[in-house]
């Protein structure tokens, strides 16, 4: 069966699932393969869930008309995005960046919703089976597609753009993640790049942060819409409150607005901005552009804020790189909040600059004289020098000294990686 068959059979089911157990009625199931799973072997019972058919790639799992067999499940739900994105008309906007894509893509979805039909990238679903996932949930009424892209080596964001065809583009930021995998910091510049690189080859738009000068030289000549705390900035912005959350004052030309977030941190600013930026571009009111921000709540372990009754825990360990750990750091650093603790876990994928970014952390640690300071993970203990400091070689040995020795009355930042798994401190915290 050829592409174009198959999405004739997509546009009358609509309904895309890769998981045999929530399979919907009337859905098309794709057997993906991972590393520890075969989808094939799941075709079956997705088919008695409810759904129509099953795209497999195992001639051996075929049993009737349901199943459609192809070469490869994965390049043929890639091949559906690239032909439905030929026959959609929405304004597709692509989010990438080290740190903050996914509060971004949350922030600039939930603006556009507030005036416009909007389909936004569902969790972190950023990758290349996650962005053509997305962009296969545009309907033919959607006025706006905001997909968020993530990387970990050089020429992914380039095959996101071949598939997404974005008309706009954010990059957040680009800092020191996954340096393992782009082979250094210049890697990650390339890489984070390619967005740009395609905009710039298809005459689009960059929302543009003005404050971060790395990012502006990489959009030289390039259509632009600007923000930040630069006056210079067609769309200004300035701290008002950051205690615990951030109040944001925005002004564009004679139209300005205050924002009170749920977003914790300086370094969310930059997200909100890019939110406003985006929000007035398209003619979003002002109010609304205000209302949506302000409503939104994070979660997911990112710059939550919990009160579990014995402390507070400013919880960020959805991930965790150098540059996203140093900005949480001088963040908290500058919270005016007594009896402060920080417990960081380690940063994954940093390859042979492991060692080297973990006692940069340590080193500007000991330079904003913390409270209590506790580490947790093998990169951390190897690259402390001393016996003043206390690191645990894994959060189960942690959650053993915590047995004895409780934890009270702390304002706590939580910072790591996500296979540290911090996040099952907060209980005992």
């Amino acid at each position: 069966m050829s592409l174009e068959e198959i999405y004739n059979i997509f546009l009358n089911y609509p309904q895309i699932t890769t998981d045999s157990r929530t399979a919907t009625e009337n859905s098309i199931f794709f057997a993906l393969k991972g590393e520890q799973f075969d989808g094939n072997q799941f075709a079956s019972v997705a088919l008695q869930n409810g759904a129509a058919f099953a795209v497999v790639d195992d001639p051996l799992v075929v049993a009737g008309k349901r199943f459609i067999l192809v070469p490869d499940v994965l390049k043929t739900l890639q091949g559906l995005a690239e032909i439905h994105r030929r026959h959609f008309k929405a304004k597709v906007i692509g989010i990438t960046g080290s740190n903050g894509k996914t509060t971004t893509k949350e922030l600039v979805g939930k603006v556009l919703a507030s005036t416009f039909n909007t389909v936004i990238t569902a969790g972190n679903l950023n990758n290349h089976i996650g962005v053509p996932l997305s962009m296969l949930t545009v309907k033919p009424d959607t006025e706006f597609a905001v997909i968020e892209m993530g990387a970990n080596h050089i020429g992914e964001i380039a095959e996101l753009c071949r598939l997404a065809q974005p008309g706009y583009g954010i990059i957040t930021n680009i800092g020191k993640a996954h340096l393992e995998g782009f082979g250094g910091f210049p890697g990650v510049i390339k890489a984070k790049s390619e967005l740009y690189d395609f905009l710039r080859l298809n005459n689009g738009l960059v929302f543009l942060n003005s404050d971060n000068n790395l990012l502006v030289n990489l959009a030289n000549g390039m259509n632009t819409v600007t923000f930040g705390s630069d006056n210079k900035a067609l769309c200004t912005g300035t701290i008002k409150n950051r205690d615990p959350f951030l109040s944001v004052e925005w002004r564009k030309g004679s139209t300005s607005g205050l924002i009170n977030s749920r977003l914790y941190g300086d370094y969310n600013f930059e997200n909100i901005m890019a939110a406003v930026a985006v929000g007035l571009f398209f003619g979003v009111d002002q109010a609304k552009i205000n209302s949506a921000i302000e409503n939104y709540i994070p979660e997911n372990n990112r710059s939550q804020v919990l009160n579990t009754g014995k402390n507070r825990i400013i919880l960020d360990a959805y991930n965790a790189n150098p540059s996203s750990m140093k900005a949480a750091l001088e963040t908290f650093s500058q919270k005016p909040a007594e009896n402060k603790m920080v417990i960081l876990g380690d940063m994954m994928e940093l390859g042979d600059q492991s060692m080297e970014e973990h006692r940069n952390i340590i080193d500007l640690i000991e330079e904003l004289d913390f409270d209590k300071v506790i580490y947790i993970g093998e990169h951390f203990c190897k690259a402390i020098s001393g016996n003043k400091t206390i690191c645990f070689p894994d959060t189960g040995a942690f959650i053993s000294w915590l047995a004895s020795n409780p934890v009270s009355n702390r304002t706590i930042l939580l910072k790591g990686s996500r296979k540290m798994r911090l996040e099952t401190l907060i209980n005992l915290l």
